[in-house]
């Protein structure tokens, strides 16, 4: 038998081992508490604290894209989505439903929206429908107690002044796919976001990463069910909470001027087609507009698949810019290249004369003149002025084609002209040894007799012919075209400045320049040129138009009426000119694609945007010129009575901020300098059309 001590000292032992269980149990939990509390403790409030904050993005204010004289021509403006949260979303078949009235949708397509991003984290809100009505944002609102991880995100879209009049030019801004996402990152060196917005086509492509700015982000409060209570900062309760306040983006200001835009969109109403105006002393691009456009607008607010369908399926291609994407072979108004070439090389004089009849045989081949009948005698001024293509042909037969590509290239044609524009194309203009490249065919003599009257392989695009003109006028400074003057900051600091950029100069003989100019003088201004019907009191234009055939037509069918011909086989219009004839300012180009007739089609459009130009910057000028009316050409020449008074001086930037630097949009500059509201542009009326 035990004794009491005995089994006291067995009852010990025991208690020994539990005790030191108990011990080694306390320790473990004591260093486990320490490790959660204290080594671990900041890590994990922060983890609690986001179990009931939420980390909202502040979308940065994208930059605006003003005019040459601050006119704005985008907005920033509101729009609301209704977006999701996986992570709060409670009852969700339940939820869907009921989300699906109110926006009016199935609750299939709202399904489909959160499977397509259900590979991300459930926290991200997931946006289910863009730019909701301000009554689904009152419903949502009203109802968030049946709507568990739905609410309403405030998001900022563009909006453009002028719509589709300036589209290509300004481009448009739309969200990144998911699937281009790493494209872009990788393109840009730029880390964006699922449902970032970035710039696409135009200045909002080419200057994104000024315009766009810096997204911030705030702090949210939410309940368990993902509402929102309060905005939050850094306090006793959330130590170490910082909201990030959001950057706007840059501004850019343009060398467009938007009245001069304005009427040359209204002056190919109705036409497709293109037209360019430039600044001859500097290479600034005072206008540039392609048409058929689209709203831009409407890529920030939500495209729907029906109108993004209609726009890529349109067999006019509106999304294409016809200034710098598309060519055109440049007809008649290449016969001025044509013409410089010959009197530099020695081949025609001022005594040149020849008879044209109507055709010029080559070989086996009858080369006709536009003129059925002929243009009779005609000199070199002659030639150019009634566009005798007989004449040119004459010149074919005797110039080298790699001639030609010396002095079209040297006028800037063939190549591209470096603009601060996406997707520029480079037309072209052949020699010999490309034909010998591309075919393996040696140049034939007769193919020389098509490109010189600009037909055959000879294409160029508006802005060329706008560059070529424009260097003609100023007598041999190419310009490179630019359209942005600065980009500036929300407190109107330059940050970048564009200068004019001259990438050749060469000398053109006096004797050849005045033939060309005495020439194309009297296109407009001398009963008799193939584009007098478009001379304008206080114009003053020197141009030439154009005739660019689409399809090759058979001997008895090419004196036929263009305007008969089914609509896609009609020729092309052009017109090119600069103005005003003395100290030219501004040089334009104009094609109309199945205009027919240079005078008729594009004529008008040139005419309508010299005179807007004239009309703004130089009205003192207007006034010698239409006295100068009915002088000759040389009589002109020599008047100096007034010289062009200066451009309108432009308000500073800083006219559009307040004390605090915040961007005022609710307003513009008006051409008298003063301000004034942004209203909804009044539809005019398209010109009517006029004679050959």
């Amino acid at each position: 038998m035990f004794g009491e001590d005995d089994l006291v000292k067995s009852h010990q032992e025991r208690a020994d081992v539990i005790f030191n269980i108990i011990v080694f149990a306390f320790a473990i939990l004591g260093a486990r508490l320490w490790y959660l509390q204290i080594y671990k403790g900041k890590q994990f409030f922060n983890y609690s604290l986001e179990n009931r904050l939420r980390k909202d993005i502040v979308r940065a204010p994208r930059g605006m894209i003003f005019s040459r004289n601050n006119v704005l021509l985008t907005h920033n403006v509101p729009r609301f989505d209704a977006i999701v949260t996986p992570q709060y979303l409670e009852n969700s078949e339940e939820t869907i439903n009921f989300l699906s009235t109110i926006l009016e949708m199935t609750p299939d397509s709202i399904k489909k929206t959160l499977k397509r991003f259900q590979g991300q984290a459930k926290y991200l809100p997931v946006v289910v429908k863009k730019n909701i009505s301000r009554r689904e944002v009152a419903i949502i609102e009203t109802e968030a107690t049946q709507l568990p991880g739905v609410s309403v995100e405030t998001f900022i879209s563009r909006e453009y002044t002028d719509k589709d009049a300036g589209a290509h030019l300004l481009g448009y801004i739309s969200e990144i796919s998911q699937e281009k996402l790493p494209r872009y990152r990788e393109r840009d060196k730029y880390d964006y976001k699922q449902g970032d917005f970035i710039g696409f086509a135009g200045i909002e492509q080419q200057f994104d990463l000024e315009i766009r700015g810096q997204d911030g982000f705030q702090f949210m409060e939410v309940d368990a069910r993902g509402r929102a209570r309060r905005h939050v900062s850094s306090d006793d309760l959330y130590s170490g909470i910082e909201n990030k306040i959001a950057e706007p983006g840059k501004n850019v200001r343009l060398t467009i001027d938007r009245d001069v835009q304005l009427a040359a969109y209204h002056a190919l109403d109705g036409k497709d087609g293109a037209a360019v105006a430039m600044d001859v002393e500097n290479g600034e691009i005072i206008a540039m507009v392609s048409r058929p456009a689209y709203d831009p607008g409407n890529f920030s607010t939500g495209l729907s698949s029906n109108y993004w369908g209609g726009l890529i399926m349109d067999e006019k291609r509106p999304l294409r810019d016809r200034t710098i994407q598309e060519h055109y072979s440049p007809g008649s108004t290449f016969k001025t290249l044509t013409h410089i070439a010959a009197l530099e090389e020695g081949l025609i004089n001022e005594n040149t004369k020849i008879v044209c009849t109507g055709g010029y045989r080559m070989g086996g081949r009858t080369f006709h003149c536009w003129k059925k009948e002929g243009h009779g005698t005609v000199d070199v001024v002659k030639a150019l002025q009634a566009s005798c293509d007989v004449f040119y042909y004459m010149i074919g037969n005797r110039i080298d084609i790699d001639v030609i590509y010396k002095y079209a290239t040297m006028f800037g044609m063939g190549q591209r002209s470096g603009i601060i524009l996406p997707r520029e194309t480079s037309g072209l203009i052949p020699n010999k040894e490309w034909k010998k490249k591309r075919t393996g065919v040696e140049w034939q003599r007769g193919e020389t007799l098509s490109c010189v009257i600009g037909q055959s392989f000879v294409n160029v695009t508006p802005l060329q012919l706008a560059m070529f003109y424009s260097t003609l006028a100023n007598e041999g400074k190419l310009y490179r075209p630019h359209v942005v003057k600065e980009v500036f900051s929300n407190t109107g600091k330059v940050l970048k400045r564009f200068e004019p950029e001259l990438i050749n100069e060469f000398k053109i003989s006096k004797k050849t320049m005045d033939l060309v100019k005495r020439a194309l003088y009297d296109v407009v201004n001398v009963q008799g040129g193939t584009a007098y019907s478009q001379k304008g009191v206080g114009l003053q234009m020197s141009g030439k138009t154009g005739t660019a055939q689409v399809i090759s037509f058979s001997a008895d069918k090419i004196f036929s009426k263009c305007e008969n011909q089914e609509y896609r086989f009609r020729h092309h219009g052009l017109f090119t000119a600069y103005a005003p004839s003395i100290n030219p300012k501004i040089a334009v180009s104009v094609v109309v694609e199945h205009g027919c007739h240079g005078s008729s089609a594009a004529g008008p459009v040139a005419k309508q945007i010299v005179a807007a130009y004239m009309n703004k910057y130089y009205p003192k000028y207007q006034e010698k010129i239409i006295a100068q009316d009915k002088m000759t050409y040389e009589e002109a020449l020599a008047d100096t009575r007034n010289n062009p008074v200066p451009m309108i001086v432009e308000p500073s930037p800083l006219e559009f901020y307040d004390e605090h630097g915040t961007l005022v949009q609710n307003y513009y500059i008006d051409k008298t300098g003063k301000r004034a509201p942004i209203v909804p542009l009044v539809e005019l009326a398209a010109p009517a059309a006029s004679g050959e």
